[in-house]
């Protein structure tokens, strides 16, 4: 069952007080709090994913040099101002933010 986010309803429309509730997904959404009677509003919340491609899990698999350039991947790592280094892939060994430019650019 899903966690829905719920907020008071204030008169002055400032945020009012916040909590949680598990409820079916096919439930209508509650106008009153439970407890106090007192009118709510269910808040739009980011949803919590769990699994395998979490930040540091997908942190992991890009620290895999190999692995990405055996995927067909290519990957530049910032080395200065401008400057961008290939670690794995194909493609220029340097990129560089002045050698993008042409003639006159300056």
């Amino acid at each position: 069952m899903p966690l829905y986010a719920y907020e008071a309803v204030t008169g002055d429309d400032s945020p009012g007080e916040q909590f949680e509730i598990f409820q079916k997904m096919s439930d209508p959404p509650l106008t009153v709090h439970p407890e106090t009677g007192q009118p709510i509003r269910r808040v739009f919340t980011a949803p919590a994913v769990g699994g395998k491609w979490s930040d540091s899990a997908m942190a992991k698999s890009v620290a895999d040099d190999k692995k990405l350039d055996r995927l067909g991947f290519t990957k530049y790592v910032k080395s200065g101002d401008g400057t961008y280094e290939k670690r794995a892939g194909k493609g220029p060994d340097v990129i560089s933010r002045d050698a993008a430019l042409g003639p006159g650019d300056l």
